[in-house]
């Protein structure tokens, strides 16, 4: 199970950034001042590039501890918390 996480870890480290860089090329691609859809429009795209940048964050972070091995062991109750 460990190596799942691992690996799963390594996927979801690279799937951050990947995301990112998509959505910045979508934008870029997209934005058309003489466009009159809701896609050429700026303002959608900042706003799902705002929304999903610290998602993709989050998810580097998740894989970051999961390639650590962070989560070999999972506490079962609030007793084997340790907080030092």
């Amino acid at each position: 199970m460990n190596v799942i996480k691992r690996i799963l870890g390594v996927i979801w480290f690279l799937l951050g950034p990947s995301v990112t860089f998509f959505l910045i090329a979508g934008a870029v691609k997209n934005i058309d001042s003489s466009g009159n859809k809701d896609i050429n429009n700026p303002v959608i795209w900042v706003i799902i590039i705002a929304i999903f940048v610290p998602i993709a964050i989050g998810l580097m972070i998740f894989g970051w501890y999961a390639i650590k091995n962070e989560y070999e062991h999972l506490p079962e109750d609030s007793d084997h918390l340790n907080f030092e």
